[in-house]
């Protein structure tokens, strides 16, 4: 849920919206500082040097997260997660950017976050995998951020709205790009070892997916667990809360997000014709009137 809409697209700067001058606020901006436990205090998200701390962008009447961090808020992921992976009386604890190989010592890729639970001794009795999923975006989003931030009190409320490359979430690429092979290379190994595994996404993000075919938890070995930003008015800040879980399996939901729905063979046959009529008109262009088929006319 939106604090209030904007004539432009920036809603979370380090942490907090662009109209919260709270001496935290002030003090999160003034030191590009990440409240989201980033793996150190700053944020580092694009440059280390020149972070580009933007949590979430609106996108029309919604919050779109661009930042996988934002998700870390207070750690609720992970909690949540567990409830899945784990017996509510496991021991766990949660391990960042863990390297994944396969079995020719090539790397798979990082998994965002490895749950593992263990034993009163400290061994590991069972982990699991969660993958957080944040949005790309199409368009030029540093512009207006470096522009606010040399002068936040002026800028909070300023019009971007006519600005070419005005930015938007780009949930295709985040999906084709991101989410499937994520689930491809490192979903897959961990698929083959019987290993459980929970995505964490925005509700923006899931909305645009296909329909997922869904199980009873008890069947599951794959969880989605969907996320919104609420807008704390007492706080001036938004609180990252789990709105909907969903349980699938991991082979029909994989086959779901990477096979498309075909369109019709004959639009594309209509669409191929429209092509190869414009193409032989230009190899073969109607000849041109002669001076003496005009003066006739």
């Amino acid at each position: 849920m939106t604090q209030k809409m904007t004539n432009h697209p920036l809603a979370e700067v380090f942490g907090f919206p662009p109209d919260n001058f709270s001496a935290k606020a002030q003090h999160y901006r003034r030191h590009k500082l990440c409240p989201y436990n980033n793996r150190v205090p700053s944020c580092t998200k694009d440059k280390a040097n020149a972070p580009l701390g933007v949590c979430s962008i609106y996108a029309g009447d919604e919050l779109a997260i661009t930042c996988p961090i934002r998700f870390r808020q207070d750690w609720r992921i992970a909690s949540d997660a567990a409830t899945f992976l784990f017996d509510t009386s496991a021991n766990w604890t949660s391990l960042t950017e863990v390297r994944l190989n396969t079995l020719n010592g090539q790397s798979a890729g990082n998994i965002d976050v490895v749950l593992v639970a263990y034993d009163d001794r400290g061994q590991i009795v069972d982990f699991g995998s969660l993958e957080v999923q944040s949005v790309y975006i199409s368009g030029n989003i540093r512009l207006p951020f470096e522009l606010y931030l040399a002068a936040p009190e002026a800028r909070y409320n300023m019009d971007w709205s006519t600005q070419r490359s005005y930015p938007r979430p780009d949930y295709l690429s985040s999906s084709r790009k991101r989410l499937a092979p994520q689930l491809i290379y490192k979903g897959g190994i961990l698929n083959a070892w019987q290993k459980k595994m929970a995505v964490a996404l925005h509700s923006g993000f899931y909305q645009t997916m296909p329909v997922l075919p869904e199980v009873s938890e008890a069947s599951a070995n794959l969880a989605w667990f969907i996320y919104d930003l609420e807008y704390d008015d007492a706080q001036g800040v938004y609180q990252l809360v789990l709105t909907r879980t969903v349980y699938t399996q991991f082979k029909p939901a994989l086959d779901t997000i990477t096979t498309p729905a075909p369109g019709l063979v004959e639009d594309f046959v209509a669409y191929l014709q429209e092509k190869l009529d414009a193409h032989l008109e230009e190899q073969n262009p109607p000849d041109a009137p002669i001076l003496t088929d005009v003066l006739e006319v």
